[in-house]
């Protein structure tokens, strides 16, 4: 029974490890297209005002490739992809509901798959990780 626990645990680190592949990808384009295209024309109802989204465009991208880097990191199972998942996804998190207000939709997906990632990281991670082997000298 104890290893069906750490082969279905593994299994929700593999599929969180792709998922922050898929959205680092996800971020990675939607940042390069912001910072291609990072001027907007906004009518007011008083004035029409050009918005630049330069900033949202660099920090979509680097929360990319922090993404890209953590996820690399849990499929090979390193601790740091652990914890540096953990605080990049929570803060990836906070991003979104900042970002609410623009993209409903898109936010709120990302916050469930961001909350299914840390539950992934935080949960029964022991069990994921290979215990190293000894060695024994039979002499």
């Amino acid at each position: 029974m104890a290893a069906s626990k750490s082969t279905a645990w593994a299994g929700m680190v593999v599929f969180a490890a792709t998922m922050l592949l898929i959205m680092s990808m996800i971020n990675v384009f939607e940042g390069l297209v912001v910072l291609f295209n990072d001027e907007q024309l906004v009518w007011l109802p008083e004035r029409l005002v050009l918005v630049d989204f330069t900033a949202w465009g660099w920090t979509l991208l680097l929360f990319g490739i922090a993404l890209f880097a953590v996820g690399v990191g849990l499929l090979a199972t390193q601790t740091w992809a652990r914890i540096a998942g953990i605080v990049v996804v929570g803060l990836h998190a906070v991003w979104q509901v900042a970002s609410l207000g623009a993209y409903p939709l898109w936010s709120l997906l990302m916050l469930a798959l961001d909350t299914f990632v840390i539950f992934a990281l935080t949960a029964r991670w022991s069990s994921v990780r290979p215990e190293p082997e000894l060695q024994i000298d039979q002499r």
